[in-house]
């Protein structure tokens, strides 16, 4: 997992997002077993990042309306780069080609999020013949996909292969944001976040890390359908197997008695808990098999 946090950490300081990267940093630092030279790296890093930029925590001394003016220039430039004003035919084929060919994934996903404010309707038909069309595509760039196809304000349903499955979904329904995800899949991760942030306050920001990804990977699915039951039974079984699957990711261990006694995990609940678990455990497979594919 040390290749995964180094990618997180570049993609943060590539974006200035140095907030974040101080933070990561910080969890790093506390992590043991490592080559000691990457602890050496890493305090030399958070040095200069708390020198260079003091005021770049979330509360580091600055006022709330000076982080959202911050938060609206940064979203402001981000729009003006992912929406040029030249959008000539060459420009529009060039995003599609690569939306549909390029092998790296996040090549597809910024294609995406250049897609959405093309302004022709020609993009609608292509998106949907070719999420329509069969062919393999990562469950994530299908996800992004669908929130491109919902910006761009297009409704009606897909039929779509996702982890193996056969699902239709409605392009509306499309959580564009983690807050428009169904109440009981929130439930599951403020479950984890309260007991995991008495163990360890980093903890709770790497649980809804995973929870985000893992859902990009199961939305639609049969487990999807299967968290969004309203019983509280459900919602412990998925909130252990996420936090079972964030202290492997994490750490690299854990222990499975404890948690399942910390949520109530009786033997009655051991079979959905343990379905939980499988389901986690293979997104977290794909995730890796796919960073393993992109490393240089």
């Amino acid at each position: 997992m040390l290749d995964h946090y180094q990618i997180q950490l570049t993609r943060m300081l590539e974006s200035e997002q140095y907030g974040e990267a101080k933070n990561l940093l910080r969890f790093l630092l506390q992590c043991r077993g490592e080559d000691e030279r990457h602890y050496e790296e890493w305090g030399s890093l958070l040095n200069w990042l708390e020198m260079a930029f003091p005021n770049s925590e979330e509360t580091g001394g600055i006022t709330s309306g000076q982080a959202e003016e911050a938060e609206d220039n940064e979203e402001s430039f981000r729009e003006q780069l992912l929406n040029p004003p030249e959008q000539d035919e060459a420009y529009i084929k060039q995003v599609l080609y690569i939306m549909e060919h390029h092998p790296m994934i996040d090549q597809q996903i910024l294609a995406l999020e250049r897609a959405a404010y093309i302004q022709s309707p020609e993009v609608d038909q292509v998106m949907l013949d070719w999420l329509s069309s069969g062919q393999p595509i990562h469950p994530v760039v299908q996800f992004k996909a669908l929130q491109c196809l919902r910006k761009r304000e297009i409704s009606g349903q897909l039929l779509l292969d996702r982890m193996g499955e056969k699902v239709e979904l409605d392009i509306e329904a499309t959580p564009l944001a983690l807050d428009d995800f169904p109440q009981p899949v929130i439930r599951i991760l403020e479950r984890v976040e309260t007991v995991t942030e008495a163990d360890d306050p980093t903890l709770p920001h790497f649980a809804r890390e995973l929870w985000k990804e893992s859902l990009q990977f199961l939305y639609g699915t049969s487990a999807y359908q299967w968290m969004q039951r309203e019983d509280d039974e459900t919602v412990d079984s998925y909130a252990a197997a996420l936090h079972l699957t964030l202290l492997l990711t994490v750490y690299g261990s854990a222990n499975d008695d404890d948690i399942r006694e910390a949520y109530g995990i009786t033997e009655p609940l051991r079979f959905r808990y343990e379905q939980a678990c499988r389901t986690l455990r293979q997104v977290a497979a794909m995730q890796q098999s796919t960073e393993d594919d992109h490393q240089p």
